[in-house]
């Protein structure tokens, strides 16, 4: 899921326990989300003035204000951004508080991190922040790829890729603006280790850009002695 313009959907994580924002943040940019976190109402409005996210997950209960009142102030300042609250009480009117104050969805801890992906993601259709392309295409700024029909485009232009540079794509296009290590494209694009042969990451990569960036503003970027990402061109 993406913006409408390309760019990572951003989700902004609001709780004063480190552990929780930081397995959710995790969570959530393997999505290929841009994450924010904050652990207290006052940092969680800061942050969202600076970061605009398309949804909030907000702890009910913070350290130096109810999470009721910090929605009331988020809304002021983003009225339509989705907010998916968490919390530790499981009564109904604990929910109907919740819901009746703004909030869009509500989960309770301990909570697994797939329901909390699946109900952002229902939030963030429902607002219209997300790109509304099938969840089986891939689209990152001309870049489209589609993981049913196994067709790639730029710029409306048909891409052939065998099947190694489609995974490898995928996999790119997956985690937009992230830089993933030689390491970690091996591991999920060959799924075995390749004894030190690192430089068939290498080899593959210039394999797409010769197809992807040719001619073109490029799209795939090397970070030296980190690895490589993609993003929409300049």
């Amino acid at each position: 899921m993406l913006r409408p313009d390309g760019s990572p959907v951003r989700v902004l994580v609001v709780d004063d326990e480190l552990s929780i924002t930081e397995l959710l943040s995790m969570a959530l940019r393997h999505e290929g989300w841009q994450t924010r976190s904050a652990d207290d109402g006052q940092g969680a409005i800061r942050t969202a003035r600076e970061f605009r996210p398309d949804a909030v997950v907000l702890d009910m209960m913070l350290p130096d204000m109810h999470g009721l009142t910090v929605l009331g102030r988020l809304r002021r300042e983003l009225p339509d951004v989705p907010v998916l609250f968490l919390t530790t009480k499981d009564a109904v009117e604990d929910r109907i508080v919740g819901l009746t104050a703004g909030g869009d969805d509500y989960v309770t801890k301990p909570f697994s991190l797939e329901e909390v992906v699946a109900r952002l993601r229902g939030l963030i259709r429902r607002s219209g922040a997300g790109d509304r392309r099938s969840d089986s295409v891939l689209v990152v700024g001309d870049l489209t790829l589609d993981e049913d029909s196994h067709e790639v485009t730029r710029a409306g232009q048909s891409i052939h890729l065998t099947a190694t540079e489609f995974e490898l794509l995928r996999f790119l296009m997956r985690n937009p603006r992230r830089v993933l290590s030689k390491a970690q494209i091996l591991d999920r694009v060959w799924s075995y280790d390749f004894g030190g042969q690192a430089n068939v990451v290498e080899l593959y990569i210039s394999y797409l850009r010769r197809k992807i960036d040719a001619g073109r503003e490029p799209m795939i970027h090397t970070r030296r002695g980190a690895g490589y990402l993609i993003k929409p061109a300049a």
